[in-house]
């Protein structure tokens, strides 16, 4: 297996909100896994092929968006796009998790359907990588008559989670309660819609009713886009110990209200952030960027916690080997830095005064898929490769 030294790494964010910046100044990379991480000089540096000097920028992990509607490949028939989840790569994002496939063209509505769609939507995504990014696909969208021996069939064929609960004919907790029961009997994890109709066919949700049906996520706290009130936004943070997903394409306001409430109640490593898109709203590729600026720049959320929030927290709410930098992790990796002309001094502060940090770099794997970004402004510091080279995309 190849070897790769990142060095001269000015900031290492880790993913964990708990400890969020680590000492070192280097990350040693062995094959698709982190190996180590520390000073450059108490690192065994034999045998490395590849050096990328960081001259002094930010390393977090690669970024994961936890609410997407993926489709077909890299297609949404939603705003007749291609190549959004590619465009993501380019905003620091190296895993996406399907929310459900609810905008496939002529979406089966039944329970044979929904099981079919979300087994070949998982293993659809299990053989491809937009830009290599990895795609958690396959989401099942709950219909009435699926029964036990239905998911442990999904489960066995790689489905994980089930999609938002109330986008499908299964709504009311009476019926999505014994469900959830047997999606995690068989180790999936649960969403469930909050707040408004997004779509035609869908529910407005209550606090009351996610309570009763007992999900692991609520998703869009914020709302998707129309939130619930306030003072259910409370009960759902006090009253529970469920992932509190924010989203771009949700209401801003309801972002920061509640995220002031979960740092209240100490409950900042049950945040989670996802794009919810594409949507109505559109395609944000710089979604998750954008979400992370708003809770740290008017929220009070500190920018290494902020990053944690859209990488540790969603990789241990989904059970991925990824999201922290630490041994034996996949090596899904980020290079930040300030953009030209912002007040940010490193990536931290830019994202802290509201700016868009630059990506310099995204690795999968520990393999490069993307250097400067097309999408973010560029970085004031720019990463050097030194050893073979490595195709790109």
């Amino acid at each position: 297996m190849s070897k790769t030294l990142l060095k001269n790494i000015g900031t290492i964010l880790s993913g964990d909100i708990a400890s969020p910046v680590l000492e070192g100044d280097s990350i040693l990379i062995d094959g698709p896994n982190i190996g180590a991480v520390g000073k450059e000089g108490d690192l065994s540096t034999a045998d490395i092929e590849r050096v990328i000097d960081f001259n002094g920028a930010t390393v977090a992990p690669g970024l994961i968006d936890s609410h997407c509607h993926v489709c077909v490949g890299d297609y949404t028939p939603r705003q007749f796009a291609t190549n959004f989840i590619e465009g993501e790569l380019h905003g620091g994002v190296t895993t996406v998790v399907s929310a459900g496939e609810v905008h496939y063209p002529g979406r089966p509505k039944d329970a044979v359907g929904a099981k079919s769609l979300a087994i070949l939507s998982a293993k659809t995504y299990t053989n491809l990588r937009p830009g290599g990014v990895k795609v958690i696909g396959g989401s099942l969208i709950l219909e009435k008559g699926l029964t036990e021996k239905d998911f442990e069939e999904m489960a066995k064929e790689g489905v994980r989670v089930v999609g938002e609960i109330g986008l499908g004919s299964v709504k009311q907790p009476e019926d999505a309660a014994p469900l959830v029961k047997l999606a995690k009997k068989h180790g999936m994890t649960v969403m469930m819609h909050t707040g408004g109709t997004s779509i035609p066919g869908s529910t407005t949700v209550t606090a009351a009713m996610v309570k009763a049906t007992d999900p692991d996520i609520v998703s869009h706290l914020n709302g998707g886009p129309t939130a619930i009130p306030l003072s259910e936004v409370e009960i759902l943070i006090k009253e529970t110990n469920l992932f509190l997903e924010i989203v771009q394409c949700g209401n801003p306001l309801v972002a920061i209200e509640a995220i002031k409430m979960i740092k209240q109640n100490k409950a900042m490593s049950r945040v989670i952030i996802g794009n919810d898109m594409p949507s109505g709203t559109g395609i944000i590729s710089l979604g998750i960027l954008r979400t992370l600026n708003l809770i740290s720049s008017i929220g009070g959320i500190s920018g290494p916690e902020a990053v944690a929030m859209a990488t540790g927290n969603t990789a241990r709410c989904y059970k991925l080997n990824r999201g922290l930098i630490k041994e034996g992790y996949e090596a899904d990796l980020i290079m930040m830095d300030t953009p030209m002309g912002s007040v940010g001094k490193d990536a931290v502060g830019a994202i802290e005064a509201g700016d868009i940090p630059g990506i310099g770099l995204v690795m999968v794997d520990g393999v490069v898929k993307a250097q400067v970004s097309r999408n973010t402004p560029p970085p004031v510091r720019k990463c050097m490769i030194v050893g073979p080279e490595q195709s790109i995309g």
